[in-house]
C-alpha cells in the first residue's frame, strides 16, 4: 500500500441512467485525425470501436536519462513530420511481474520497461475532432502499484468504453522506486528549492499541465479536468491536492482504495536523504547517475529499501495531514472510497484461529482493543475469520469518514464515498472477493477485457457505476437521472455491489470507538 492510504484500505435499478450526452459515431471515418501540439504534429489511430481515436506513447517530458536522472522532468523535444502515436511507450523501470494474484496479467504491464518512459496516452471520441460541439470533460488517471510498479499502458485502464460515454481520457507514466523518489543530501545541495525525492510527483504535475496546454487539440476542456487514481495512484490525487505546484491544474478529484489516512505519516527530506545516504554506501551522486538503468535496479531490489513520496518543503510542504487541518488542501469535489476485501491478498485474510485473532486485535489497537473485540465478538475460529474480515472492512470505512469530516470541518466542496462490495466472479479464487483494485474493470466499463464469467448483475453494475464516475467528471456530482441516489453526507456512504443503495458509513457504537483512534493521532 502507499503512504497515505492504507487500504489509508437490487442492480435490478434502473442502470440506463443518462450521463453526458452521448458522442454521435462518426458517419463515414476517413482516417485516424492529425492535431498539433506542442511538440509538433500528431496523428492517432482508431479504437477498438472506430468511433473512438487513441493516441499512444505521446511525450509530455524528455527523457529522465543521463544527466536528467532525478532531476525535476523537462520539456519534451519536438519531432519533425507527424509522429504516429499507435503504440505506447515502454513502461518506467520496475521488476517485471506478468501475475501476482490476485492481480492477473489484465492488471499488470504487458510492454517491457525503460528509463525513458514519460509518456501519456488519449482516448477521444471521433465526433470530437474538428467539430463545433462544447469541449470535453477530461479523467486524467494515475496508476496504482505501491510507488514501485504499474504502467498508464495496462489493460483494465484502457479508456474507450469511457470515451464512449463522452469524455476524454488520458492515462500517463511517472517515475517509480528508486527512479522516482530517490533523495539524497547532494541532491538537495544542487537543487534550487533544496528538495530531493517527489519526481515521481512532479512527473504527474508536468503530465497535468501538459493537458491543460494540449487537450483542446483532442476536443478536451482544459477547464475541466479530474485527476484521478487507485492506491498509490490515490494517494497521489491526496498529494497533489495539498500541494501548491498543481493548483488549477485539475477541478475534481477520485481516489479510489485511497481514503485519505492521517495517521500515516510521509518521510519529511532528512529521513529520507539519510535513508538515501544508506542506499547509496560509498556511491557519490556522479558515479549512481552513471550507473545503467537496470543495474541501479538491481541494486534498488537487493537493497529491500522502499522509496515513496517525501515532505521536502517544496512539492509537498508539509505533512498531508497537517496541510489539511489548517485547511491547505485544495477546494475540489472529491469521490473516494475502498473495497470490501482490501487485504484478501494477504495470506491470512479470513483465516484466522480465535486466539490469533484475538491477539492480532490487541497488537494493533491496544487500548481500543477490549472494546472492539466486544464489537466484533467471536467464540470460534470460523466465526474470528469473519470478524477480522468485518474489521478491516470498518477500519477502512473508519479512514473514509475521518477524512470526509476533516473536510466538512474545513467547508471543502462536497465530497462522494462509496464502499464495492461485489466479488468479481472467479471460480477459481473466491478466496478474494471484493479484493483491491477489483471494482477497475467496472469503473473503465471493461469487462470484456477481462476472462471471467460475468453475470448480468456485473454488466449492470459496470453500466452504473461507469455512469456515476462519468457524470462526477463532467460536473462534480455523480448522481443522474435513473442512478440511485449517492449523498454526499460524510456519515453515508454508497454500497455498490448486487445492490446499489446509500446507508450510514459505520454503526455509531464502531464510529464512537475508532473516533478515539483517531483523536489520538498527530
Amino acid at each position: 500500500m502507499n503512504a497515505l492510504a492504507r487500504a489509508c484500505l437490487p442492480l435490478a435499478l434502473a442502470c440506463s441512467a443518462t450521463v453526458a450526452p452521448p458522442v454521435p459515431s462518426a458517419a463515414t471515418p476517413v482516417g485516424p485525425p492529425t492535431v498539433t501540439v506542442e511538440s509538433g504534429l500528431l496523428s492517432g489511430v482508431a479504437g477498438d470501436d472506430p468511433s473512438v481515436v487513441v493516441f499512444k506513447g505521446v511525450p509530455y517530458a524528455a527523457p529522465p536519462v543521463g544527466e536528467l536522472r532525478w532531476r525535476p522532468p523537462a520539456p519534451a523535444r519536438a519531432w519533425a513530420g507527424v509522429r504516429l502515436a499507435s503504440a505506447f511507450s515502454n513502461s518506467c523501470m520496475q521488476e517485471l511481474r506478468r501475475s501476482l494474484l490476485p492481480w492477473t496479467e489484465e492488471y499488470m504491464l504487458r510492454n517491457f520497461v525503460d528509463e525513458d518512459c514519460l509518456a501519456l496516452n488519449i482516448w477521444a471520441p471521433r465526433a470530437a475532432f474538428g467539430s463545433a460541439r462544447p469541449a470535453l470533460p477530461v479523467l486524467v488517471f494515475i496508476h496504482g502499484g505501491a510507488f514501485s510498479s504499474g504502467s498508464g499502458e495496462v489493460l483494465l485502464y484502457d479508456g474507450e468504453g469511457l470515451a464512449k460515454k463522452g469524455i476524454i481520457v488520458v492515462t500517463i507514466n511517472y517515475r517509480l522506486g528508486v527512479f522516482g523518489f530517490f533523495c539524497h543530501p547532494e541532491l538537495s545541495a544542487e537543487s534550487a528549492q533544496q528538495s530531493c525525492g517527489n519526481y515521481g510527483l512532479l512527473d504527474q504535475i508536468s503530465a497535468l499541465g501538459w493537458v491543460k496546454r494540449n487537450i483542446a487539440a483532442f476536443g478536451g476542456d482544459p477547464k475541466q479536468v479530474t485527476l484521478g487514481g487507485q492506491s498509490a495512484g490515490a494517494a497521489s490525487v491526496h498529494y497533489l491536492t495539498v500541494s501548491p505546484l498543481s493548483a488549477g491544474l485539475f477541478q475534481r478529484a477520485i481516489a479510489q482504495s485511497g481514503p485519505f489516512d492521517r495517521r500515516t505519516l510521509s518521510p519529511v527530506r532528512a529521513e529520507a536523504e539519510a535513508a538515501g545516504a544508506e542506499f547509496a554506501g560509498a556511491l557519490g551522486l556522479a558515479e549512481l547517475r552513471a550507473l545503467p538503468a537496470p543495474a541501479l535496479l538491481g541494486k534498488h531490489s537487493d537493497s529491500g529499501v522502499r522509496f515513496r513520496p517525501v515532505v521536502d518543503g517544496w512539492v509537498v510542504p508539509d505533512q498531508p495531514a497537517a496541510l489539511l487541518a489548517r485547511g491547505g488542501a485544495s477546494d475540489v469535489p472529491l469521490l473516494t472510497g475502498l473495497n470490501a476485501d482490501e487485504r484478501s491478498s494477504q495470506k491470512d485474510y479470513g483465516k484466522l484461529t480465535l486466539s490469533a485473532w484475538t491477539d492480532a486485535v490487541r497488537s494493533e489497537y491496544g487500548e481500543l482493543a477490549s472494546a472492539l473485540l466486544a464489537l466484533y465478538p467471536a467464540s470460534s475460529d470460523a466465526e474470528a475469520s469473519e470478524r477480522q474480515k468485518q474489521l478491516a472492512r470498518d477500519a477502512g470505512l473508519a479512514t473514509l469518514l475521518d477524512c470526509r469530516q476533516a473536510r466538512a470541518r474545513h467547508g471543502l466542496s462536497k465530497d462522494f464515498g462509496y464502499l464495492f462490495e461485489r466479488a468479481i466472479p472467479w471460480p477459481e479464487h473466491p478466496e478474494y472477493q471484493a479484493f483491491h483494485s477489483g471494482e477497475l474493470p467496472y469503473v473503465f466499463a471493461n469487462l470484456n477485457k477481462l476472462d471471467r464469467p460475468w453475470q448480468d448483475v456485473d454488466r449492470a453494475l459496470s453500466e452504473q457505476m461507469s455512469n456515476y464516475w462519468v457524470n462526477f467528471i463532467s460536473t462534480g456530482n455523480p448522481n443522474g437521472p435513473g442512478l440511485p441516489h449517492w449523498p454526499s453526507s460524510s456519515e453515508q456512504i454508497l454500497r455498490l455491489g448486487a445492490e446499489t443503495q446509500a446507508s450510514v458509513t459505520l454503526a455509531p457504537e464502531a464510529a464512537r470507538v475508532f473516533a478515539q483512534r483517531f483523536a489520538a493521532s498527530p
